[in-house]
């Protein structure tokens, strides 16, 4: 037995494989709750329930969802381009920060149809800024940027912790490390009322489809495809591919700290260091599960957030640890690290 790289792949293999990634998934972790006591199908039944019964939970999902597809995509484009950003937890937390604070030092009286787009901007920066120091070691010194992205989202977010104990600390908060808030000009527009659901969803999707057409139609979208798929060929054949790279950090690291700022503008006002349950590492997963394509990232982050969601629900339901969320997202990414590998050969005799 041998495996053989597939010449082609198919559409449909390539759509096929990440429903075939959940299911095997879903199927392991339905044997843990299995063993556990309890009925696999009346805790999936739970899981949707918890995520969707009612119109608090489905747009507390959705609401989830838009800080997913932003990490979603910035793990996307950096992967299909060969740059392993693992970096999006501290660029998330730095673009949270570069919102808060400019919109309390610089922008705070302007009004929000011009503030709005200037912390997304800021907060984009801060993201980017955060990636292209590990993009500079690798391609001046060879540094793998695994280790160093990794390694910075604990700089990143000390350094936040750091501001918010001093110099962006609340005076109001009567002793609770968060940062100052943004101004209420800056907080983002709900899309229903009575709920947490705002405009930063509409903006993910956007930008997800942006990405897709980007990446399909232009001239920058096939070199990076091209960097990712053999740099070497890639120089030979013209690519410039220094600045390709550039460009892919700066997109990536981008999206990362967007998604902090929208986060901060949406939802929370004001930053702590528990402003992320895990967006950055989870967006892996997303931008896994989707197969690196970034339309299929607004459908992964929708799955992984009804599994975070809808988990709380099924465990006070059943009485079973909600840990059996993040169990079946990491298997989900096992299962489609599988599935890519199977999508790319075939088992010859």
């Amino acid at each position: 037995m041998r495996f053989e790289r597939r010449e082609q792949r198919s559409l449909a293999l390539l759509l096929v494989t990440p429903l075939l990634a959940v299911i095997l998934a879903l199927a392991l972790s339905g044997f843990l709750i299995a063993l556990a006591g309890a009925s696999p199908f009346e805790a999936y039944w739970n899981i949707l329930k918890g995520a969707f019964g009612s119109r608090l939970s489905a747009t507390e999902t959705l609401t989830r969802s838009a800080p997913l597809i932003l990490t979603g995509l910035a793990a996307a484009t950096a992967f299909r381009a060969r740059l392993w950003n693992i970096g999006a937890e501290g660029q998330f937390y730095l673009g949270a920060i570069a919102a808060a604070a400019a919109s309390s030092q610089l922008f705070g009286d302007m009004p929000g149809l011009f503030q709005i787009p200037l912390l997304f901007i800021a907060g984009a920066l801060a993201g980017m800024c955060l990636l292209l120091v590990p993009l500079w070691l690798r391609l001046r010194y060879s540094v793998d940027e695994v280790v160093t992205t990794l390694l910075l989202n604990f700089v990143a977010i000390l350094f936040v912790s750091m501001l918010i104990d001093t110099v962006l600390k609340d005076p109001l908060a009567f002793g609770w490390p968060q940062s100052v808030s943004v101004s209420d000009e800056a907080m983002l527009p709900k899309l229903l009322s009575r709920s947490r659901l705002h405009l930063g969803l509409v903006v993910a999707i956007v930008l997800a489809v942006i990405i897709y057409f980007v990446q399909a139609r232009t001239v920058f979208g096939l070199n990076s495809r091209a960097a990712g798929l053999n740099a070497s060929a890639a120089v030979f054949a013209g690519v410039p591919l220094a600045r390709t790279l550039v460009f892919v950090a700066m997109i990536s690291g981008g999206f990362a700290g967007l998604a902090g700022a929208i986060e901060v503008m949406g939802v929370q006002g004001y930053v702590t260091t528990e402003l992320s349950p895990g967006y950055g590492y989870s967006g892996i997963v997303v931008a896994m599960l989707a197969n690196l394509n970034p339309v299929g990232v607004v459908f992964a982050a929708v799955f992984v957030a009804t599994m975070f969601v809808g988990a709380d629900g099924m465990s006070r339901a059943m009485d079973i640890p909600s840990y059996i969320a993040d169990v079946t997202v990491a298997l989900s990414l096992l299962a489609m690290l599988v599935a890519i590998f199977f999508t790319q050969y075939r088992i010859r005799r």
